[in-house]
């Protein structure tokens, strides 16, 4: 899972480039191993279920550790059960499925591309069809053929020396080819679409959204780095304290209340001038010691979803 995330942290730091390419590449890696070594079609009654689950199973399994990988997910479900008033106000759950939509979207990138290869390779949808027990198929599939081709149908991928075999096998791959390249398309029609309602409906200029990006990234690497850092002092001096048995020299460290406000979604307002949550606790906070008593809560309601994370996301939030 560790070298997966710094694999993936990667692609993120060169979305540009690497994001709609490194994904893809690896899934096609991955889907010619599997038809290759581990996929076999049994020829018989179950070769329909057995295509089935190696085309969706691996693509529901790379969609789920999506979520899992992505940061959107886990700051959008933590502590969200604890919040009650607001998880059932109409408001804030379309907020949330906003969010979770954007998730979606973002991680869905793998998923699509194995059943798009999938499909084109042919394989998985050849077991399917022969192992259909659906009465239409085949009866196309054996149009003008002996009426001993539909009993046999689910062998044809065993068997080499049957009938009329190429040529059934063929159509079916020809139809395989024909519906991956219609998921290819459909997929980056709907990414075309999606980005252009995205950036009509942007409340900022293009240059504006480079430099958010650019100061999106900045700000985390620079919160990890510090993170990190200041992590390892707390703990250090914590351990220093334990054994030696002595008072801890004090060290301040931000409240739990304005982890909860830099950890929330925002969405940029024309009015407003900050980029992120931590820039605009940062410069609205004026009593950093104790800033409940000055920063409203309303401001971070998880109604008001992340507007332009989304625009230019190519790769998974990690």
């Amino acid at each position: 899972m560790d070298k997966f995330r710094v694999l993936m942290n990667l692609v993120q730091k060169r979305q540009t480039t690497l994001g709609f390419g490194l994904i893809p590449l690896l899934t096609a890696g991955a889907e010619h191993v599997f038809s290759n070594f581990a996929f076999k079609c049994p020829c018989s009654e179950w070769s329909f279920l057995y295509g089935t689950v190696f085309l969706l199973v691996p693509a529901v399994a790379l969609l789920i550790l999506g979520y899992m990988l992505s940061n959107k997910t886990w700051k959008l479900f933590t502590g969200l059960c604890l919040n009650k008033a607001k998880l059932f106000r109409f408001k804030s759950m379309c907020g949330c499925l906003v969010v979770f939509l954007q998730i979606t979207m973002a991680v869905m990138l793998a998923p699509v591309s194995w059943i798009a290869i999938a499909l084109l390779n042919g394989v998985y949808f050849e077991c399917i069809m022969t192992g259909s027990n659906f009465t239409h198929l085949k009866s196309y599939l054996c149009h003008g053929r002996s009426d001993s081709c539909q009993i046999d149908l689910h062998k044809l991928p065993c068997d080499k020396t049957a009938a009329n075999r190429d040529a059934i096998l063929t159509t079916i791959h020809a139809l395989s080819q024909v519906v991956g390249g219609l998921v290819i398309a459909s997929i980056m029609l709907s990414s075309l679409l999606l980005t252009c309602v995205a950036r009509c409906n942007s409340p900022v200029s293009y240059l504006q959204i480079k430099f958010w990006k650019a100061y999106s990234q900045k700000e985390s690497n620079f919160f990890d780095s510090y993170a990190t850092e200041h992590a390892e002092k707390l703990a250090e001096r914590n351990i220093k304290s334990f054994f030696e048995m002595r008072t801890p020299e004090s060290q301040a460290s931000p409240p739990r209340y304005a982890w909860e406000q830099i950890s929330r979604f925002y969405k940029f307002k024309t009015m407003d001038k900050y980029y992120s949550t931590v820039h605009k606790y940062v410069e609205t906070c004026k009593n950093p010691e104790n800033p409940i008593r000055v920063l409203p809560t309303k401001s971070g309601d998880i109604s008001n979803p992340a507007a332009l994370d989304f625009v230019d996301e190519s790769t998974i939030m990690l």
